[in-house]
C-alpha cells in the first residue's frame, strides 16, 4: 500500500561525501563556496565536512578552515562526521556553527567494517563503547544508528534483513549501556546493492521488529536504481533521505573506482515536486549549485536534472504559447 509522506526532510551531504573521494585537491574556498550556495537553496541540513584522519581522507584535512569560512544561514542545520574522540573534540570546537550530535556507526558486513574502519565486528563494538563514553563525557547525545552496507556488500555479498535486525539490536544495546535512547536508524546502501523489492522487504522487517523506530535512507546510485529505491521507501512512508548535490561522492572504501555516489539531491527534489510532496527546496537554485559543483570538481556529475533542467520553466513557456 502506498503511504507517501506529505514532506521530505533531506540531508544534503554533497560537501562531506563528495569532496572526500575526488582525486584532485579541492581548495577550501571552493568547498566554502558550495556550502554557501547550498545554504541558499532551502535545504534544511548540510553535512559540511568530516573530522577524520587526514592520512586516510586527505580531502578533509582542511575541515576546520572550511567550517570557519562558510556563512551559516538561519534555518539550516550544519553537521559534521567523525568516528573517534579526536574527531568529536574537533567538532566541539565549532559549536558556534555546527550542531554536534553523535551516531552509532555499525557495518552490517564485517568485511566492510574491516575495509572502512579497520575493525572486525568485536573490535568495532569495543570502539563504539568507548565512542559512547566519550560522547557522554562531552555531554553530546547519541540517538541515531547508522548502518553501513545494510542491503549488500562488495565483499560479503547479499545482506539479509535478519542481519540488519541483529545490527540494530547491537546498536540499541550499546546505547542503553551508556544511557542513550535510540530513536532512529539510517539504512545505508553503501555500495549500491539495493532494489525496490529489497528496500520494501528490509524496511518491513525493521518496522515489524522496531515499530517505534524512525527510518531514514542513505542510497547510492551505483547501478542506477537509487531513485527507484527512494520511491520504494517513500511508498512506505519514509520521509528522511541523505542525498548529494549533483550525485557527488562515492565510498572510497568499497574498492569500486568510479562508482556513483548518493542519489542526486536534484533528482529526489524533482520527483517530490512532481508527486506534490513538499521539500522546501528551490529546485532551480539547487540545479545551479549542482553546476557549481561540476565546475569545482572539473568533470560532469551524474545528476539528470543538471542536463535536463526542471520542468517548471518548460511549463511556464508552454502555458503562454
Amino acid at each position: 500500500m502506498s503511504d507517501l509522506p506529505s514532506r521530505l526532510h533531506i540531508s544534503e551531504e554533497g560537501p562531506r561525501e563528495g569532496f572526500q573521494i575526488e582525486p584532485g585537491p579541492i581548495s577550501s574556498s571552493d568547498k566554502i563556496a558550495l556550502i554557501d550556495a547550498l545554504s541558499d537553496t532551502g535545504v534544511e541540513h548540510i553535512q559540511a565536512c568530516s573530522f577524520v584522519s587526514p592520512r586516510l581522507v586527505p580531502g578533509w584535512a582542511d575541515a576546520a578552515e572550511v567550517v570557519e569560512g562558510f556563512t551559516a544561514r538561519d534555518g539550516v542545520t550544519y553537521t559534521a562526521l567523525w568516528f573517534n574522540d579526536r574527531g568529536l573534540q574537533r567538532a566541539c570546537e565549532h559549536k558556534d556553527k555546527l550542531t554536534v550530535r553523535g551516531s552509532i556507526h555499525l557495518a552490517v558486513s564485517e568485511p566492510f567494517s574491516i575495509s572502512n574502519l579497520n575493525r572486525d565486528r568485536d573490535g568495532n563494538l569495543k570502539a563504539v563503547r568507548q565512542y559512547l563514553l566519550d560522547h557522554k563525557t562531552a555531554d553530546v547525545a547519541v540517538e541515531d544508528i547508522t548502518l553501513m552496507a545494510a542491503f549488500g556488500c562488495n565483499f560479503a555479498g547479499d545482506i539479509a534483513p535478519e542481519q540488519v535486525i541483529a545490527s540494530i539490536q547491537d546498536g540499541i544495546e550499546l546505547a542503553t549501556e551508556s544511557g542513550n535512547t535510540v530513536r532512529s536508524v539510517t539504512l545505508c546502501d553503501t555500495m549500491g546493492w539495493a532494489n525496490p523489492h529489497l528496500i520494501e522487504h528490509t524496511i518491513g522487517a525493521v518496522r515489524e521488529r522496531f515499530p517505534e523506530m524512525k527510518i531514514a535512507l542513505h542510497l547510492h546510485d551505483t547501478r542506477g536504481l537509487g531513485i527507484a529505491n527512494a520511491y520504494a521507501g517513500m511508498r512506505l512512508g519514509v520521509a528522511e533521505f541523505d542525498t548529494t548535490v549533483g550525485g557527488l561522492g562515492g565510498c572510497p572504501f568499497a574498492k569500486q573506482p568510479g562508482a556513483s555516489g548518493n542519489i542526486a539531491t536534484e533528482e529526489l527534489v524533482l520527483m517530490a515536486n512532481e508527486l506534490g510532496i513538499e521539500t522546501g527546496i528551490d529546485l532551480d537554485a539547487l540545479i545551479e549549485a549542482g553546476h557549481l559543483a561540476e565546475r569545482i570538481v572539473g568533470h560532469s556529475l551524474p545528476s539528470a536534472p543538471l542536463r535536463g533542467g526542471s520542468l517548471g520553466s518548460y511549463r511556464s513557456r508552454a502555458s503562454v504559447q
